[in-house]
């Protein structure tokens, strides 16, 4: 490598980690964002299943215990 374009070289590879840098927050920020709403929407879920009574239901027909004894021999 010519030594007269190092300083060249250089900054641009420091340009190049500033952006890889803002990138990753940026990125960082973006999922615990969707995490966030994952967890919102599960919870919504849940609350629409056991309103329907439908968690009640799959526990019982696939063994779990639901908390009452519907579901002993």
């Amino acid at each position: 490598m010519d030594p007269k374009h190092i300083g060249d070289v250089h900054r641009h590879l420091e340009k190049q980690k500033e952006l890889l840098s803002e990138i990753k927050r940026s990125l960082s920020h973006e999922l615990h964002t969707l995490q966030v709403e994952e967890e919102v929407l599960m919870r919504k879920y849940y609350e629409f299943m056991v309103a329907q009574d439908l968690i009640d239901k799959a526990c019982f027909s696939v063994g779990f215990i639901t908390g009452n004894d519907n579901n002993k021999a």
